[in-house]
């Protein structure tokens, strides 16, 4: 037996650094490079993003405005979720921003992103990642029609 330690990890894990590089819900305006920027990875041979932008109809209403809120628990759910993510997928890195307050039609509302060493796992990594946001963290939408009825999404 040699003297070599080795060490356990998840698939995600890389040695000396958190692969979750960017988590925020913030009320400022969203960029796409900062999503990006902070998954740049040299091990990683394939990048998803996903941007989620404000549409201008929902359910055959056209929609005028959208307000985002959230529950003070979203970051730290927003937290379990990257990290339920990289311990499933071999993620390099993760990223994930969502915006709150009010937002016009053309606005981004959530950007976000996975490097994996490969395109199919960073495909894959980051629709789970999509989805489990918006099933799990506590970010509910406000709709105002044009015709002058609202609707709460989410909540």
């Amino acid at each position: 037996m040699g003297t070599m330690a080795s060490t356990h990890s998840h698939p995600g894990e890389q040695a000396g650094q958190d692969p979750i590089r960017l988590l925020a819900i913030r009320d400022t305006p969203l960029t796409v490079d900062e999503v990006f920027r902070a998954v740049g990875d040299d091990a990683a041979g394939g990048t998803a993003l996903f941007v989620g932008t404000v549409r201008n109809h929902d359910g055959g209403a056209d929609v005028d405005t959208l307000g985002y809120s959230c529950h003070p628990s979203a970051e730290a759910e927003l937290r379990r979720v990257a990290e339920k993510i990289v311990a499933g997928h071999p993620v390099r890195a993760l990223a994930a921003v969502h915006r709150v307050g009010d937002l016009e039609v053309g606005d981004l509302a959530v950007v976000v992103a996975v490097s994996c060493p490969h395109r199919a796992e960073a495909f894959e990594a980051c629709r789970k990642l999509i989805d489990d946001l918006k099933h799990e963290v506590p970010i509910w939408k406000h709709q105002k029609f044009s015709d002058g009825t609202e609707e709460w999404v989410g909540a």
